[in-house]
């Protein structure tokens, strides 16, 4: 067993854990974690792992909020069951733009825009976006406070943002908290329907990825994946902890600034060395 490898998987784990939930980038921050610490592994193994690894992150909002999305819960009253359900019914409205849009267009936007230049130029601009969106808000109240006030209407739209994120650099959780948030959610309600959004779209992400790959795994490459999976599935949750008790009390401009200075970084390395 290469145990070097293993290592390279603990480290894209705590990546994917720390990225996958704060609106930074989790597939930009992975693809330039990739320039740096390569796996030796096939080129379609290393395709599946840099999505399947988004498994243990997704477990962790699964275990976190099992009793909130729980709608057989005996503890939940009967108009807390149907909460439930219609906040499921929510999630899914709000996956069909982007499970469409990656559907027809998912070999595409992989070939144009994977690249160190567009994950560089989507940290910036987004970067801006949220300073942009924090200080048009500053004054303003949101006029929704809890998930059970978010509607359909509303779930769509913040599902068309998450089109955006299939462009690497943007993130995930950016576009849908920025799309929340510019309709009217606190950060509260759009960072936690962000992670509810996120279980059908990444289990239906490695789901297809493994079946592109298949099911026939190395030992190596077993323990490699099973590492990155566990790890980013440990760190997740502090992650997702440290960011629902971090804007309780703050905005989301600290994480527009660190997407600036990170896009020029990008930028000035990949100009220096090619």
């Amino acid at each position: 067993m290469d145990f070097i490898e293993i290592f390279k998987a603990f480290i894209l784990g705590v990546v994917e854990g720390i990225t996958e939930w704060l609106p930074i980038s989790s597939t930009g921050h992975m693809i330039l974690v990739d320039e740096f610490i390569q796996l030796n592994v096939s080129a379609a193994f290393k395709e599946m792992f840099l999505v399947v690894v988004q498994l243990g992150a997704i477990m962790a909002v699964v275990i976190l909020y099992f009793h909130k999305l729980n709608p057989f819960s005996p503890s939940k009253t009967r108009i807390e069951k149907n909460e439930t359900y219609s906040l499921w019914f929510k999630v899914l409205v709000a996956c069909v733009p982007a499970g469409v849009i990656g559907f027809l267009f998912d070999n595409d936007i992989e070939n144009i825009f994977y690249n160190y230049v567009t994950v560089a130029i989507t940290l910036i601009v987004y970067g801006i976006l949220f300073i942009v969106v924090e200080n048009r808000n500053k004054n303003r109240k949101p006029l929704v406070n809890h998930l059970s006030q978010l509607t359909y209407r509303m779930a769509f739209i913040i599902g068309i943002f998450q089109v955006l994120a299939l462009i690497p650099g943007t993130s995930r959780s950016g576009a849908t908290i920025i799309g929340a948030i510019l309709i009217g959610t606190s950060r509260f309600v759009a960072a936690e329907f962000t992670f509810f959004l996120a279980i059908p779209v990444m289990f239906g992400a490695s789901l297809l990825k493994l079946v592109k790959f298949g099911f026939h795994f190395t030992g190596t490459e077993l323990a490699i994946l099973l590492t990155g999976m566990i790890v980013s599935f440990i760190v997740s949750i502090l992650a997702i902890k440290f960011l629902m008790g971090y804007i309780k009390k703050h905005d989301f401009k600290a994480f527009g600034y660190y997407r600036i200075v990170l896009g020029i970084l990008v930028l000035l390395y990949f100009l220096l060395i090619g």
